[in-house]
């Protein structure tokens, strides 16, 4: 389980081809080095990932051909900056909402809007999987690229996040241009009240029938 607050940036250093998929091998920065062992989980832009190994500040991941496939981490090359976040402790403070580190699909950025006065940015996107919309809704939770973030505006198939200096300052959001793809994981608790209202109203309709 993750928060949705990013604790830092790690380099991705080397891709590791394999016939299960490939290996990440990330330079971890050192406040998130301390107490991590083999089998932890972290997540890389969202997506929760094992580690498989550690050799001084670099940290391995293995993901296999479903998660290159589903998210964004595919399109990674040499050289990339990913967001992560040490797995939650039930003591820690959930300073964002409750994340499970499993993507539910990926958004493209169709709009980016910078204020310059006030250094905040709002940026706009359309789910790649449009049966998700049901999920979104204004100030729901959402989580782009593991980042905990409150839905904004929604006008038909896209919707916005808005964007303060803090979290431009200590994730890689603001490194996004038009047309660059995203980590999305829909808030659980808002899939489980939508999809049991269907079934619920879906029941009574048969029932009326």
């Amino acid at each position: 389980m993750f928060t949705g607050i990013v604790q830092g940036i790690a380099e991705l250093c080397r891709i590791q081809e394999n016939k299960q998929g490939r290996t990440h091998v990330m330079r971890m920065p050192k406040i998130l080095l301390l107490g991590i062992e083999i089998g932890a989980s972290v997540s890389n832009n969202g997506c929760c990932l094992t580690v498989t190994d550690i050799t001084d500040a670099y940290v391995s991941f293995d993901l296999i051909e479903e998660t290159l496939a589903l998210t964004t981490l595919g399109s990674l090359s040499e050289g990339d900056q990913v967001n992560v976040e040490r797995a939650a402790k039930f003591s820690d403070e959930i300073g964002g909402h409750i994340v499970s580190g499993h993507i539910t699909t990926t958004a493209t950025i169709s709009k980016i809007y910078n204020d310059d006065t006030y250094h905040n940015c709002t940026i706009w996107l359309k789910l790649s999987q449009q049966n998700y919309n049901k999920y979104i809704f204004y100030k729901g939770f959402i989580t782009i690229d593991g980042i905990s973030l409150t839905i904004g505006e929604i006008v038909h198939d896209t919707f916005c996040v808005h964007l303060i200096p803090e979290t431009l300052l200590r994730t890689t959001i603001s490194r996004k241009d038009i047309n660059s793809q995203v980590n999305i994981e829909i808030d659980l608790h808002t899939q489980i009240l939508v999809d049991t209202a269907e079934r619920v109203l879906g029941n009574h309709k048969k029932q009326l029938c």
